[in-house]
């Protein structure tokens, strides 16, 4: 189906190569996982599989790479080979467009089926396969990343492609809704679907994959079953609720920092946020836990002024976040987005830091930048375009760009979405450094282990609202 034989890849402005000597054979109906380190690579292996760095991408690209015993290259574009390869892009919100989930699905569809009875059968077994059916007239940029993400693998479904491949397809998905995707590529594989996966979460795969591929610097390093790859099994993380670890929460002092009382908030006919009271206090390190849609990223949003109280009040310090002006909040609270690339436009890494430092006056902006960029692991990466990085770092510099305007609140959406197990760590380490020197961290995540290990404090949220306020032992022990 798929054969590469010494395929190297260098993008237009790089300094390496992304992809070195890559040989690989992936045969029709096989579910191939692919992982390895962030920046290994495997990104831009799925763009070249895809057909995207041939036909748009440009820069070098030497070796053989065919699809259906045809060259890549001879094919009549991407329009062409999206006849039979549909890819899932580690970045819903590039893929996401229209105005509602329902026209998402529809949009590729009406060239290819022939009645509208036969679109709208395909989108509501699509729907009902990704678990999206309730959102089918939700505009996209209203939902969750957790729910855009399977918005843009239903997407994808609906083509109905000979191939499909997935980059990261899990990495803002709750476990409940991760089961469900990997259950849906189950029955795609029994099909005679070939799939091609990029991700860090490996576990669910054990007995899906029939093979792993495990990138390093641009080479596959290492190639076989998944017995094979990774012989130990990985093992459960504790069920949240059952783990005696995880106590009612008491203040660590008297110094609140945030204070939100019966906080509504609702988007048309959903209600997002239903009645939230919880007080923050200075220097926690905090893990707001919840599946996608629980009302998370919807909560911390409100503590920087982008979003606004329907109902009840956010007080940050002594602002009134209802009412107080963005550019005061955001000097005392900054927020990662769970999507970097919603924070990254700028034509160097450097600028974009720069940008935060000319809001505030910076004294010695070019010192702070070699700060924080040596902080989070991208020391000499000031003239790179932002976009070349991969997706672990360019989360990491998105976190750069908060930690240099220095708030005394650091919310970060997701953290670890893209980084491998070892970057994840470094993050957290940053984090509790951070946390040491007098910083509050209030940190979304679906990652129980980083939960466990790193924070504090552990608030719960399901539909709207805080269902459990925990004090985590086995962090206080560490």
């Amino acid at each position: 189906m798929i054969l590469a034989t010494s395929l190297s890849y260098t993008y237009p402005v790089g300094s390496r190569p992304a992809l070195r000597e890559i040989t690989l054979s992936i045969r029709a109906g096989e579910l191939v996982l692919v992982t390895g380190p962030t920046a290994a690579g495997k990104t831009t292996l799925c763009y070249a599989l895809s057909g995207i760095i041939q036909h748009e991408f440009g820069g070098t690209l030497t070796g053989y790479l065919a699809f259906r015993d045809r060259p890549v290259a001879d094919y009549a574009g991407v329009g062409e080979l999206n006849r039979y390869i549909s890819m899932v892009f580690d970045d819903a919100d590039a893929q996401l467009i229209f105005t509602s989930v329902e026209e998402e699905l529809a949009s590729g569809l009406e060239t290819r089926l022939n009645s509208r009875e036969e679109i709208n059968e395909r989108i509501t077994r699509v729907m009902e396969l990704c678990g999206i059916s309730h959102l089918r007239e939700r505009p996209p940029y209203t939902l969750s990343g957790g729910q855009k993400q399977r918005v843009a693998i239903a997407a994808a479904l609906a083509m109905d492609t000979e191939v499909l491949i997935l980059d990261e397809p899990t990495s803002e998905l709750d476990v409940h809704a991760t089961g469900n995707i990997i259950k849906t590529l189950k029955n795609l594989k029994k099909e005679g679907k070939t799939i091609i996966i990029v991700d860090h979460s490996l576990e669910g795969y054990r007995n899906v994959a029939d093979r792993v591929l495990v990138m390093k610097e641009g080479r596959i390093e290492r190639e076989g079953t998944f017995e094979e790859i990774f012989p130990e099994t990985q093992g459960n993380m504790n069920v949240l609720y059952e783990d005696p670890d995880l106590v009612p929460y008491k203040p660590v002092n008297n110094n609140p920092i945030v204070r939100i009382d019966t906080l509504k908030k609702r988007y048309g006919d959903v209600q997002a946020l239903n009645g939230v009271s919880v007080t923050l206090y200075d220097g926690e390190f905090i893990a707001l836990l919840g599946e996608n849609g629980s009302g998370k990223t919807t909560l911390v949003k409100h503590l920087n002024g982008l979003l606004r109280p329907d109902s009840g009040s956010v007080l940050v310090k002594s602002l009134d976040a209802a009412v107080a002006p963005v550019i005061d909040l955001v000097k005392e609270t900054g927020l990662v987005f769970q999507n970097p690339d919603t924070m990254l436009f700028a034509d160097s890494v450097e600028e974009e830091i720069l940008f935060g430092l000319g809001n505030i006056g910076s004294a010695d902006p070019q010192k702070t930048i070699k700060e924080v960029l040596a902080m989070v692991g991208l020391s000499g990466s000031e003239p790179v375009y932002p976009r070349h990085l991969s997706r672990g770092e360019r989360q990491r510099l998105a976190v750069a760009c908060i930690l240099a305007m220095k708030p005394g609140i650091i919310i970060l959406d997701e953290p670890t979405t893209g980084l491998d197990d070892r970057e994840s760590d470094r993050m957290m380490e940053l984090m509790m450094t951070l946390q040491r020197n007098g910083h509050t961290i209030i940190m979304v995540t679906h990652n129980m282990r980083i939960a466990e290990e790193y924070a504090d404090r552990i608030i719960a949220m399901e539909n709207g609202r805080v269902i459990g306020d925990y004090t985590n032992l086995r962090r206080k022990a560490a």
